[in-house]
C-alpha cells in the first residue's frame, strides 16, 4: 500500500517538446493518498492511460517525478514497483485452474505453499470465485475471467496499488453494475489504493471517491461526484459529467445579469470585467424546470421526450438550444412557455474556467 505523489509530471512522445500541444500529458502536481479510490475519466486521447502507465512503470514520464510513499520511483521497472495492473482484456492463462491462476504470482515470489493456499482462498471469496477454484480457465465467462486477472493483482498482500485500465470494456452490460459493485466492496474491505481509467461517467461517479477529469492532456478537475456535478470548474466538466450534459449559453455578463439574445438571466452573484466574446452562462437540464407561459424566462418549446422516469424538454432560450426538465403533468398549448430556476444554480464561464463572482 502506498501513497502516491505526481511532482511536476508530464510527458510528451517526441524527443523535443516545444509547446503545449506537444505533450500528451500537461504538467500536474498530485498526491493520490493511501487507500483512496481514484478514477480517470475522460474521452480517448485525453491522456488518462499515458498517466496511468507512468504510475505503474509502463512509460518514463518526460518531466517530473513519481512517488511512492516518498520514494522517488520514476525509473523504476514496473516489477520494482509492487504494482497490480487490470488491463481491458483478462490477463490469465486459460490451461490452468483459477485456483492456479490465483496461486502464481504468489509461487513466483516463493511464497510457501501452506499460506498460497491461504490467501488464495481469501480472494477468492472476496470475488465470488470459491465455487470455480478447480475449474480451467478456458471454459469460464468473460466476467469471471476478468474476476480472476482482479484476483492476481489482489492476492499478493503488498502490492502498493491496483490500476484498472478501462477493466468493463469486454463485460456484458448486464454484468458491469454487478462488477463495480464488487470492485466498490472491495476497496472498503481491502483499504488499497484503486486508480480506475475510463471514458464511461457512470463507471467513474459509482467506482471512485475522487474522479479525475482529464481533457487534451491536462486535468481539469479533481473531486466527488457531486463537486462535478453541482459545480463543473471547466465547461468540458459540465458538458461531459451528467446525460444530458450542463447546457453552456453564450451571453454577455455584467454585474448580476447575463443577457443571451433578447433574454436577460438574473445571476446569484456579481461578475464585473469579463472578458467580451468568451462567456459563457452553464445551467445543468435538472436545475432548470419547463413551466406556463408567463413564468421565469420565456422559451419556445422545440420538442418534449418522455424517456420513462423522466421527461426532458428541448426548447430555445434567447437563440440558444437547451434541455431542461418537463414536470409531470404539464400540457402546454403552443410552443410558447417558461422556464424557471434557482439562480444559486447558475454558473458563469470566462474562457471555458468557471468565474466565483462576488458575493452580493
Amino acid at each position: 500500500m502506498a501513497e502516491i505523489t505526481l511532482k511536476s509530471l508530464a510527458h510528451s512522445y517526441k524527443a523535443t517538446p516545444s509547446q503545449p500541444s506537444d505533450y500528451a500529458l500537461k504538467k500536474i502536481d498530485h498526491v493520490w493518498k493511501q487507500g483512496g479510490a481514484y478514477a480517470l475519466l475522460g474521452p480517448s486521447g485525453c491522456g488518462k492511460t499515458t498517466l496511468l502507465n507512468i504510475i505503474s512503470g509502463l512509460v518514463t514520464p518526460s518531466e517530473g517525478a513519481v512517488l511512492f510513499d516518498g520514494r522517488d520511483v520514476t525509473r523504476l521497472p514496473t516489477e520494482k514497483r509492487n504494482i497490480a495492473q487490470v488491463f481491458q482484456f483478462p490477463v490469465i492463462y486459460d490451461t490452468m485452474t483459477v485456483a492456479q491462476n490465483l496461486a502464481f504470482p504468489l509461487k513466483n515470489r516463493g511464497m510457501a505453499r501452506p499460506d498460497i493456499d491461504r490467501r488464495v482462498s481469501e480472494i477468492a471469496a472476496l470475488l465470488d470465485l470459491d465455487k470455480d477454484l478447480n475449474k480451467r480457465a478456458r471454459g469460464l465467462t468473460a466476467d469471471a475471467k476478468q474476476k480472476i486477472s482482479l484476483g492476481r493483482g489482489l492476492v499478493r498482500p503488498d502490492v502498493a496499488a491496483v490500476l484498472f485500465d478501462e477493466p468493463l470494456t469486454v463485460i456484458d452490460p448486464a454484468l458491469k453494475w454487478e462488477l463495480r459493485s464488487k470492485l466498490k466492496a472491495l476497496h472498503r474491505q481491502l483499504d488499497i489504493t484503486m486508480i480506475y481509467v475510463t471514458h464511461d461517467q457512470t463507471e467513474a461517479l459509482t467506482f471512485a471517491d475522487t474522479v479525475v477529469v482529464m481533457h487534451d492532456g491536462a486535468v481539469v478537475q479533481m473531486g466527488s461526484p457531486a463537486e462535478l456535478f453541482e459545480k463543473p470548474a471547466h465547461t468540458f466538466v459540465g458538458y461531459f459529467i451528467g446525460s444530458p450534459g450542463m447546457n453552456l449559453i453564450k451571453a454577455t455578463v455584467e454585474g448580476r445579469s447575463a443577457r443571451a439574445g433578447a433574454v436577460t438571466i438574473p445571476l446569484e452573484r456579481a461578475y464585473r470585467g469579463l472578458p467580451a466574446g468568451d462567456v459563457e452562462v452553464g445551467i445543468r437540464p435538472e436545475h432548470a424546470l419547463l413551466a406556463e407561459p408567463g413564468q421565469g424566462l420565456p422559451v419556445s418549446v422545440r420538442r418534449i421526450d418522455d424517456l420513462g422516469a423522466r421527461r426532458m424538454a428541448r426548447v430555445d432560450l434567447g437563440g440558444t438550444p437547451i434541455i431542461i426538465t418537463a414536470p409531470d403533468g404539464l400540457e402546454l398549448a403552443g410552443s410558447e412557455a417558461g422556464m424557471i430556476f434557482d439562480a444559486r444554480n447558475i454558473h458563469v464561464y470566462a474562457g471555458g474556467v468557471r468565474v466565483e463572482g462576488e458575493a452580493a
